[in-house]
């Protein structure tokens, strides 16, 4: 199967409707978020990390922090033991993922698309998975809608690449109506394949 590349015409556009809908509420929201980390923990209210987005260019991807600022890294597979009261709520509804939107807005990620991904990540991508890489990566996707964390690294790239060659505004408003459902349900929250040879952090 051929990867196309980049996204189709307008989806930019459908990026900046979905996020002026949303802008409301993820600001109620995501203010309550935000104060609920402060006052619970330690450290500072977002979490940045470098992620590789389209075309393999690295940005700074921000979250809301869900584990105790002690100055460890992030892993993919995360340590239960760090992670806050308040970090386990906002994971279970994804809310920590809320200030994503502003790398909506910025042009380093789109509504819908492949989930950003580290760069030891995208080093381990053999020729065909790194089509992965053609569009920006999304908030979710249609690897987040199918399984999430229950699948492996190698199903969810071939999902997204499954995505990238269907793509359209469509889709990507199918996608977030499931997304929502998923949310709610907390379905493929858990999972994480421990041996995954992808995204085993063996650095």
């Amino acid at each position: 199967m051929s990867t196309r590349r980049g996204p189709y015409r307008g989806k930019r556009l459908v990026d900046l409707v979905a996020v002026g809908v949303l802008a409301l509420p993820a600001a109620l929201i995501g203010v309550l978020c935000a104060l609920a980390v402060a006052c619970t923990s330690r450290g500072p209210v977002l979490f940045r990390q470098e992620r590789i987005g389209r075309d393999g260019h690295p940005f700074t991807m921000l979250k809301f922090r869900t584990m105790l600022h002690d100055h460890a890294d992030n892993p993919v597979i995360p340590d239960r033991e760090r992670i806050t009261r308040v970090g386990g709520a906002l994971r279970r509804f994804s809310l920590d993922e809320l200030p994503q939107l502003l790398n909506v807005v910025g042009g380093q990620m789109s509504v819908v698309g492949p989930r950003p991904t580290l760069r030891y990540q995208v080093e381990r991508y053999d020729e065909h998975q790194r089509g992965r890489l053609a569009v920006r990566p999304g908030l979710t996707g249609l690897a987040q809608v199918s399984g999430r964390n229950a699948l492996t690294w190698a199903e969810r790239i071939e999902l997204d690449l499954d995505y990238i060659e269907r793509q359209s505004a469509g889709l990507d408003v199918r996608l977030l109506a499931r997304t929502l459902g998923v949310l709610v349900s907390g379905a493929g929250i858990h999972g994480h394949p421990v041996d995954d040879p992808i995204a085993l952090d063996d650095r």
